[in-house]
């Protein structure tokens, strides 16, 4: 059995910590040492509504247990609420260390019928509401030389999932959100990793049937806080979690075809090679747009 990991002296923020997920990650970090910032607007599932009950029960539960939190009711949909909760870390504990981007809401409808309004929100909760947290947060960790970033995405971003678009739209940003920050982030340990759970929460449980009860949330809260602990080296990576199953999920680049360096091919020979082009065999996993560009100047020479 390895060391046990700690977070003593680490400060977290966890979004929508006030159930599923986020409140197993708030409780499991503070019963190992965290400083915890629970962050919960209290609204329901679609993303209406609010209250401060839910935050403090978590709150409650941590200190119950020995640990230290504070609660924050700010919406992260909004530049003030993100800066609001980073804040709420700052005044209370003097900074950050962590970030798990949790909150999230569902408005799922097939895509002739999505409304704009429904695909505001969404991305509004998501993928804004990850970008308005975690700005001021890099800021602190940039000038502390330390920082653990975890995002939430979604098999209904990577893969696709009938009736999601909105959902599936923002959890991919959220990809490319981490990405950079992992890459901005090397020069000052910040580190950032991305998520695509699969748990039974208020938000699921009717999406997912009768596998539900397999597929218990804290299932998935030992890989979301090992990769947001001191021990995690890891960065630029994707998990698959769920039901007590974790694996790597990569974007991979095959070696594709070219026509020639000063060649301007035509639609049929494009079409003509569709093969090779699709062809995964030799493969690469790019960790910045720069393996993209060496892979085709290499080409361009052999």
């Amino acid at each position: 059995m390895s060391d046990e990991i700690r977070y003593d002296g680490r400060v977290a923020v966890i979004t929508g910590a006030g159930g599923g997920l986020g409140k197993t990650y708030a409780l499991e970090l503070g019963r190992r040492g965290a400083q915890v910032v629970v962050n919960d607007l209290g609204g329901s599932s679609d993303g209406t509504g609010g209250g401060s009950s839910m935050a403090d029960e978590t709150v409650k539960q941590i200190i119950e247990a020995g640990g230290t939190a504070v609660a924050n009711y700010d919406s992260v949909a909004t530049p003030e609420g993100g800066e609001g909760i980073i804040q709420t870390a700052v005044d209370n504990f003097g900074k950050v260390d962590i970030v798990i981007n949790n909150a999230g809401i569902l408005r799922d409808a097939s895509f002739v019928k999505l409304e704009p309004a429904n695909l505001e929100i969404v991305l509004d909760v998501h993928l804004r509401g990850a970008f308005y947290v975690s700005q001021p947060a890099f800021r602190v960790m940039k000038e502390n030389g330390y920082g653990r970033f975890l995002f939430t995405a979604s098999a209904a971003g990577l893969f696709g999932n009938f009736g999601q678009t909105n959902y599936g739209a923002a959890k991919m940003g959220l990809v490319g959100l981490s990405n950079v920050l992992a890459i901005e982030g090397v020069k000052y340990d910040i580190k950032s990793n991305t998520i695509a759970q699969i748990a039974n929460t208020r938000l699921t449980k009717e999406l997912l049937g009768p596998i539900a009860d397999k597929l218990d949330a804290e299932c998935v809260t030992p890989l979301s806080c090992f990769l947001v602990s001191e021990d995690c080296q890891l960065t630029h990576e994707i998990f698959s979690v769920g039901g007590g199953r974790f694996a790597r999920i990569f974007i991979g680049l095959a070696p594709g075809w070219i026509a020639g360096s000063d060649a301007k091919p035509s639609i049929e020979e494009v079409a003509a090679n569709m093969d090779q082009i699709r062809n995964t065999d030799g493969y690469i996993i790019p960790g910045s747009i720069g393996d993209e560009m060496k892979a085709i100047v290499e080409m361009m020479k052999g």
